[in-house]
């Protein structure tokens, strides 16, 4: 699990270089003005949570892979894209939500 979580933990700083990485909603949280993204471990997969139009942003991508629900993401163990999360988060810094 530990290694998974630091190629996500990774990707995030790549791609956020200048976001604050802080404990929000009790998860890694990386800050820039706002709450980003956020991730956590789980049993069975990693959570990342984005929010809500980010998910629905990037729904086309995710079906069929992995299961979402509003602002969430489950990705399980062994299924980790960065190259997915790093769109993500890219997305987040500079998506509609942010204009």
């Amino acid at each position: 699990m530990r290694p998974e979580l630091h190629r996500v933990r990774d990707v995030l700083r790549a791609t956020l270089p200048y976001a604050e990485e802080k404990i929000s909603w009790g998860m890694p949280t990386y800050w820039q003005g706002r709450n980003l993204i956020h991730f956590a471990a789980n049993k069975h997969h990693i959570g990342l949570c984005p929010g809500a139009e980010a998910v629905a942003h990037f729904a086309g991508e995710l079906d069929g892979t992995y299961t979402y629900s509003k602002g969430s993401i489950r990705i399980p163990y062994g299924k980790v894209d960065v190259g997915l999360i790093a769109r993500i988060a890219a997305w987040r810094l500079g998506g509609a939500e942010a204009r």
